[in-house]
């Protein structure tokens, strides 16, 4: 029953050409969707359209033929909706927000403005928004993003500022982007009541907080599971792994957690979960992959590989896991070895797995297409490049939805490639 659960609250608001939250329609990254390469071809083409969305790390989601992005212009922070097929303006929102969270420390010309990715739930058409600065929204998409319900986590919990894990003290604000969950919306939060609190998603209503009271980590995004069964949602704190049961009565007692600290509060990728393993990747005092089988007895580590990511989340497919950073990377699912490694990503990539086994990856402002592992076991092979992608970092995730890339640098630029025109 818990498992039928877990896979209608993730399954079945999601339309199969939708990319409504973080990494897809499964917050894995992988699409049902083709590449659409045909007999040495890849019809990328110019730009069907572009937008200035405003500043920020936020990565656009995309349902029923919109497109949403959050950034940050003139001292607010801006919801854009717009029609996918022309980029055209359907409906803007915004609200007065600060341009780092308000304890902010370190690094600040490498980020600016929202970083958290919203999420759509298309079952209610309500949208998600968490800000740099703690500002958690409820809009209505039907009603053009009329504001539902809203509250400040700094405030509402009182929130301080992160401490020092080492490496000197960093604190870059709300990242982590929410999960909605049948009737809930999972936020971490970072309090001394909890690090992760369901909210009803339709009123705003606290349900419940995690055992954990973990400050947040700067990750990228919650991440959902099943272990032995029993639904439950991973995310990075800042000092620790942590997996919480979510079924009726027992939720938010920690089933694992698995300590990773990272210097400078620096483990960005989400967890990526799999059967019965996650695997957590991050550089610095780390600069590691690790696959860690969990069950209701806790956590336990099956490897560690020297090949690591500081930024894209990994994609698990096929017995191989992938991840983009500075190069695509291939490591054995069973054993953490690596396969290959091959091509320029720069820091700031991302991927998305095709249903025709291929990768597309964004990066160093380069939009490649890629043979997954299933085609090309042993070696790196590039199929097609396009180059001079936007004009800055490109810390948001790359999003694929109906045939459509959306790729978004942090100064705003968003690029739309129709490979179906």
């Amino acid at each position: 029953i818990c498992a039928l659960i877990l896979a209608t609250a993730l399954a079945a608001p999601a339309g199969a050409d939708d990319w409504p939250h973080w990494r897809g329609p499964q917050r894995t990254d992988i699409t049902i969707e083709s590449s659409r390469w045909d007999d040495g071809a890849w019809p990328l083409g110019d730009p069907a359209w572009t937008a200035d969305v405003g500043v920020g790390g936020s990565s656009p989601v995309a349902g029923a033929g919109r497109v949403y992005t959050l950034g940050r212009r003139d001292d607010e922070d801006l919801l854009e909706c717009r029609d996918a097929v022309t980029g055209g303006m359907l409906w803007r929102r915004s609200h007065p927000c600060a341009k780092y969270g308000r304890y902010h420390k370190g690094d600040e010309g490498q980020y600016y403005g929202p970083s958290s990715t919203p999420a759509l739930d298309l079952e209610t058409n309500l949208l998600y928004t968490l800000s740099i600065d703690g500002d958690l929204n409820c809009r209505d998409t039907a009603r053009e993003g009329e504001h539902v319900w809203g509250l400040n986590l700094y405030e509402e919990f009182g929130i301080g500022q992160r401490p020092d894990v080492g490496g000197g003290r960093r604190d870059y604000g709300y990242t982590t982007a929410p999960l909605v969950y049948g009737e809930w919306l999972i936020v971490e939060v970072g309090a001394s009541a909890g690090n992760l609190m369901a909210f009803d998603k339709r009123t705003g209503e606290r349900i419940w907080a995690s055992e954990c009271t973990d400050p947040a980590g700067h990750t990228a995004g919650l991440v959902p599971l099943e272990v032995e069964g029993v639904p439950c949602v991973a995310v990075l704190t800042l000092h620790r792994l942590l997996v919480a049961r979510l079924d009726p009565g027992r939720e938010a007692e920690t089933v694992a957690a698995y300590d990773w600290e990272t210097d400078f509060a620096n483990s960005i990728a989400s967890p990526a979960a799999h059967g019965d393993s996650i695997i957590i990747t991050s550089g610095y005092s780390q600069s590691r992959s690790a696959r860690v089988r969990v069950t209701l007895a806790g956590a336990e580590l099956v490897w560690e590989s020297d090949q690591y990511s500081k930024v894209c989340t990994p994609i698990i497919h096929g017995g191989h896991v992938y991840f983009a950073w500075r190069k695509l990377t291939c490591l054995d699912w069973k054993t953490g070895k690596l396969r290959w490694a091959g091509g320029t990503f720069g820091d700031d990539a991302s991927a998305i797995l095709t249903a025709d086994e291929r990768l597309i990856v964004l990066g160093n402002r380069r939009l490649a297409l890629c043979e997954s592992a299933t085609l090309s076991p042993n070696t790196y092979t590039e199929l097609a490049l396009r180059q001079g992608v936007g004009s800055a970092r490109c810390w948001p995730h790359v999003a694929l939805a109906d045939g459509r890339i959306y790729a978004r640098d942090l100064d705003g630029h968003l690029l739309c490639f129709d490979l179906a025109p």
